[in-house]
């Protein structure tokens, strides 16, 4: 077990690069076993998930190979079709894994799938849309897998109830091989989800966005081998703005795309922050105080949930009250007693919502009464140190960014969620000026 130690106080400065993003790479190992071809992926992120997903590649069959920040895979034949319980319960893209199988070797059994636990990770979407492109799936609840087969998958219209990324992701991974046409309706829009697209098309699939919210796969017989690059990590640039205005410091990130991060930008500007584009890369400062700001997290092109947690920390910066509502998951507010241990004043509550089940995108049966909906934090209020604990990735992005604008020596345990999106992610800070190690025991 790893651990920070973190003595912050210090403005980061300097120019730094991202990581390829991790919601990219994943479901681009996926993408690489719908062929019997050689797929190269490069620029992937040294992540601990990227290493679970390779593992599962291996177990079914594949050959993958690394040199650097690229990786080949090749996978002729499955020589398994389940997926092991222990890899699964570690990432939730495991579950992605019923396309290439069901497409290839006609059969499947995947485990519920794992990761963080922000919420319930529904797979009842993906279920619905496999049995209407003629995939049976039962679900045994004595071993815990859901068990799929199909003589073939065939073209189908299918709308999603609810916005879904690794959803529309895994139904468009399905469709690429499918028998005819296969319309997506109520799609998620995000910029992974194109960008997985690309890589699809670039090795002969047919998929286009006929309007907003609806994609159109014209099945093909055969996908063939193609080499990628994964752009870098949005997640990751959110969390090093943050960075920057938390500690007073001046930080230019290199290839930010500002498209993809508009939602982000327009909100920073609006408390306050101050960037200026140069080039590709995008500088973040802080040239006057910042301002109470609130927000609600939402489908791209919206806030993303996974900015909401560096968000409520920067907010107890601002001056005045800042409400932050969750609306993607149901329990995203675990890491708000760590703030609060730190010196934040932080209160959990539920907002007042006339129509939960069209607010939220989470299904409301998975919702509890102990769960939190929304943050209501007072600005204003100087960070101290503490011995914090990770509950998951984005959570350990949060401490981390409080530990870097705290007085005095924070300790923080749990890094083995926070290695599972950032790659190295102390040593990105060191280069910018923060004093933290890491500490293995």
């Amino acid at each position: 077990m790893d651990k920070f130690i973190v003595h912050g106080g210090r403005p980061l400065r300097g120019e730094v690069s991202v990581s390829g993003a991790k919601n990219v790479s994943l479901k681009a190992l996926v993408a690489a076993c719908l062929t019997t071809e050689e797929v190269i992926i490069e620029n992937i992120p040294h992540i601990s998930d990227f290493f679970v997903m390779v593992d599962t590649i291996k177990h079914l069959g594949g050959k993958v190979t690394m040199k650097d920040h690229s990786v080949s895979i090749h996978i002729p034949e499955f020589s398994r079709t389940k997926i092991s319980l222990e890899k699964a319960a570690e990432i939730r893209t495991s579950s992605m894994f019923l396309a290439p199988l069901l497409a290839r070797a006609k059969k499947a059994i995947i485990p519920n799938p794992g990761g963080c636990r922000i919420g319930a990770r529904p797979i009842d979407r993906v279920v619905a849309g496999l049995e209407k492109m003629g995939a049976e799936i039962t679900y045994k609840s004595e071993d815990g897998y859901f068990h799929a087969k199909t003589t073939h998958l065939h073209g189908a219209t299918y709308r999603f109830e609810k916005n879904t990324h690794t959803g529309t992701e895994t139904l468009i991974l399905a469709a690429v091989l499918a028998d005819g046409r296969t319309v997506l309706e109520n799609a998620a829009e995000e910029p992974e989800v194109d960008e997985l697209i690309e890589l699809l098309c670039s090795m002969g699939a047919k998929i286009k966005r006929s309007k907003p919210r609806t994609i159109v796969i014209e099945g093909v017989e055969r996908l063939h081998g193609t080499t990628f690059r994964i752009g870098p990590d949005r997640n990751e640039i959110v969390t090093l703005a943050v960075a920057s205005a938390m500690t007073n410091g001046d930080i230019t990130i290199k290839e930010a795309n500002k498209a993809h991060l508009k939602a982000f930008l327009e909100t920073y500007k609006k408390a306050g922050g101050s960037y200026e584009e140069k080039g590709d890369a995008i500088r973040f400062f802080v040239s006057d105080s910042l301002l109470a700001t609130d927000i609600e997290t939402a489908a791209f092109p919206g806030f993303m949930t996974d900015w909401q947690g560096p968000w409520t920390v920067l907010m107890t910066k601002a001056k005045g009250v800042s409400i932050i509502h969750e609306t993607v998951y149901e329990n995203r507010f675990n890491y708000v007693k760590e703030l609060i241990k730190m010196g934040a004043h932080i209160e959990l509550f539920n907002p007042e919502v006339k129509h939960p089940e069209t607010v939220y995108n989470f299904n409301t049966e998975d919702d509890r009464k102990d769960y939190f909906h929304a943050a209501r934090v007072v600005g204003g209020t100087a960070l101290h140190n503490a011995v914090v604990t990770i509950s998951d990735l984005r959570a350990g992005a949060t401490l981390v960014l409080a530990s870097l604008s705290a007085s005095g020596e924070t300790v923080i345990f749990g890094v083995e969620h926070l290695d599972r999106g950032y790659e190295h992610f102390e040593e990105r800070l060191r280069q910018l000026g923060a004093r933290i190690k890491r500490i293995t025991e």
